[in-house]
């Protein structure tokens, strides 16, 4: 974000009640906690994280020309006349403090979203229809934790039009917190599936932890819940006892007030047939997917929400895309022509792995080309772990699957349940499935590769896109 100011250095160190050391800067035009991706102007925050301590990167990013390092009063010797210092008791709460300051300042239309599916793909829609419409600031990838929130907020431009922020959870009481440094204008609870049950003693309970980010709404924002869930009613009745002025449900319920009436499903694109509050909408979306239509019409009803221009949304959805390890695809060739890998890696629960293992059963094959499924373990389960894996049986055998290759400890109960003509390979490690799939992978073939991330089926993509390379666009 270097170039134009993004904090007058002053405002900055007050918003943080930071004790100045060295000479104040005169702008500061970024915020970052990686020295790796640092850019001169950017503030450092000096982070303490579960492996490694930011302070022992101060050195390094003044070095490379950061406008001003934040760090905590035990390490602020440490760095004297190296450069600009903010020293702070603690530098997450002040990173905190700087976004509050922040958002205290803005004048944009707010979005906030959460979900147990569908977060970052929603995220990305609604920036790329808000973008269309005014200068809008979402976070870079999935910055959705306790220090991911406050620093999109310190990064949000005072001049934007709007703002969209994710808010993630692993364990209960995570979400309010988050959720009223954004004091959104609109909230979005995607949907609410059996993910991280680990942590909570129901899928109710993950509902309720899901409904704070309405406590967080500014009064008379916006609540939007999926009236096609079993918890809905349970969403309905927290976001009345909220500051919410108004609840929009979406869905295929008849009920719904953005309401799903027909889709088309293609491989990589789909269109829609919609009601949006009383008015008849028609759009493409770009990326496939029938849960990509459902959170398509939460967009929507956050675009009628913040009073933007519901066609030109509409149409900008035609040009989305799915993003990294969430569904992107791309043509490789094989020694004996092309495949196609769809590239899931980034997380996996039920409810997506259903929907990926569904995608790839729209896909269609050419010649002798055969459907991968390519799946590593679903974590945070709890005690229902291995009856959520086999329970996937029906989805692969219901889609055209040909074959699964699987790992993980979990996964081998879902391996072992299917027929044995679907039983490509198994292994207990992603990095020991990889040469398996290697080997089996030829022209015509479409393989999804998905698992939650501590799965690291990305290990799994690296190694066919090191081995394959990837068809020129114009072939």
């Amino acid at each position: 974000m270097s170039g134009e100011a993004l904090w007058s250095g002053e405002r900055l160190i007050g918003a943080m009640e930071a004790r100045l050391v060295g000479d104040v800067p005169a702008a500061v035009t970024g915020a970052s906690i990686d020295t790796r991706t640092l850019q001169p102007g950017d503030a450092f925050f000096a982070i303490r994280g579960e492996a490694r301590d930011g302070h022992d990167f101060v050195e390094a990013a003044l070095a490379k020309g950061a406008a001003l390092a934040v760090v905590d009063e035990a390490h602020a010797g440490s760095f004297a006349g190296q450069g600009a210092l903010a020293v702070v008791p603690d530098v997450l709460r002040a990173m905190e403090k700087a976004g509050m300051a922040r958002r205290a300042e803005l004048k944009a239309g707010v979005v906030a979203v959460t979900g147990s599916v569908g977060k970052t793909g929603t995220k990305e829609a609604l920036r790329l229809v808000l973008s269309r419409q005014g200068q809008t600031h979402a976070p870079v990838a999935s910055y959705n934790n306790h220090w991911g929130v406050p620093l999109t907020l310190t990064r949000t431009p005072a001049s934007v039009r709007y703002g969209v922020y994710e808010i993630g959870m692993n364990s209960p009481g995570e979400i309010l917190p988050l959720a009223m440094m954004v004091a959104p204008d609109v909230a979005i609870v995607t949907t609410v599936q059996p993910v991280h049950l680990a942590a909570f003693d129901s899928v109710e309970g993950i509902a309720v932890e899901k409904a704070a980010i309405f406590t967080g709404l500014k009064p008379g924002g916006t609540a939007i819940v999926n009236a096609d869930i079993a918890q809905a009613a349970l969403l309905r009745e927290l976001a009345e006892k909220s500051p919410a002025g108004r609840i929009i449900s979406f869905g295929e319920s008849a009920e719904a007030d953005v309401r799903l009436v027909s889709c088309s499903l293609k491989p990589d694109v789909s269109t829609v047939d919609a009601i949006v509050l009383g008015k008849p909408v028609a759009y493409r979306l770009g990326s496939p997917g029938r849960h990509i239509v459902l959170n398509s019409l939460a967009v929507l009803a956050a675009v009628e929400a913040l009073g933007a221009d519901l066609a030109l949304a509409a149409l900008a959805l035609g040009d989305l895309t799915p993003p990294a390890g969430r569904g992107a695809s791309q043509v490789l060739n094989a020694p004996s022509g092309p495949f196609t890998l769809i590239d899931e890696s980034y997380n996996g629960n039920p409810a997506s792995m259903r929907a990926a293992i569904e995608n790839l059963g729209r896909i269609p094959v050419s010649g002798r080309g055969r459907r991968f499924a390519v799946l590593g373990d679903m974590l945070e389960l709890g005690p229902r772990g291995p009856e959520l894996h086999e329970g996937l049986a029906d989805a692969i055998t219901g889609n055209g699957i040909d074959k699964v290759f699987a790992c993980g400890t979990l996964m081998r109960g879902l391996y072992d349940s299917l027929p044995s003509a679907l039983r490509g390979a198994y292994a207990p490690q992603s990095s020991g499935l990889a040469p398996l799939v290697l080997d089996a992978i030829r022209t015509g073939d479409v393989v999804t590769v998905k698992g939650s991330l501590s799965s690291r089926m990305g290990e799994v993509v690296k190694a066919i896109t090191a081995r394959f390379p990837a068809v020129p666009a114009d072939d």
